[in-house]
């Protein structure tokens, strides 16, 4: 069974899989919040997912952000429409700045080093694999 992971955005939502083998992470889509359920559903009927990881974006004291009550708001519809896949959070500090960096040193092009969405596929994808990260240390 799988893994998804979100960088929830109220603009977009970046969204990141494991492999079968919840090993590696990898960055899946990235689509409008209003999408996200019709999405899920299309997706689910064709893999099994056993986790629902969302970024949960702190301030650097640790205390929640601007953006907390959004997040929490998602989370609830997650609950709501999919209530048998639980939900984890992870702090996801740093993963925008991490992003720009990966597509910075990528050898994209400058368009698409420019593309927002692909930002947050590639801030899914590091919010899942430092989730994987630490699961392996527990």
């Amino acid at each position: 069974m799988r893994i998804l992971a979100f960088d929830y955005g109220t603009k977009r939502i970046g969204i990141a899989v494991t492999d079968p083998l919840q090993i590696i992470a990898t960055g899946l889509d990235t689509i409008h919040p209003k999408d996200i359920i019709e999405y899920l559903k299309n997706y689910l009927a064709k893999e099994q997912v056993e986790l629902f990881v969302v970024g949960e974006p702190l301030q650097m004291n640790g205390t929640p952000s601007q953006s907390t009550p959004h997040i929490k708001g998602f989370i609830t519809i997650l609950k709501k429409h999919f209530p048998e896949i639980p939900v984890e959070r992870i702090d996801e500090r740093f993963t925008s700045k991490m992003a720009s960096a990966v597509v910075a040193q990528s050898g994209f092009k400058r368009s698409d080093r420019q593309d927002k969405a692909r930002l947050d596929t590639i801030s899914a994808t590091i919010i899942l694999q430092t989730y994987l990260e630490k699961r392996s240390w527990i």
